[in-house]
């Protein structure tokens, strides 16, 4: 009656897909070059990271600069409104 389709890659890999996918990296790579690929890929992983947290850093400084920038800005604008309505009384 109903035969339920079950996917090769359901959201996360299993215990037999993993072992297909090693057994493919073997082949692709040699079992000698996998540890250096894997320590390549976590060093750039590292870099990724490291630079993903200077660009927020950058825009947390960003965003605080003009904050303070908008506020000094409103505090000209109503100080010289001020000067300017007293000049004219």
């Amino acid at each position: 009656m109903y035969d339920p389709i079950v996917p090769l890659f359901p959201g996360l890999p299993g215990g037999p897909e993993l072992l297909i996918v090693l057994f493919v990296l073997v082949l692709l790579f040699g079992a000698n070059k996998i540890p250096k690929l894997a320590r390549s890929t976590g060093q750039a992983m590292g870099e990724f990271k490291r630079g993903r947290e200077e660009i927020e850093e950058e825009l947390k400084e960003g965003a605080e600069e003009s904050a303070s920038s908008s506020e000094t800005t409103s505090t000209e604008t109503t100080e010289t409104s001020a000067a300017e309505t007293e000049k004219t009384s």
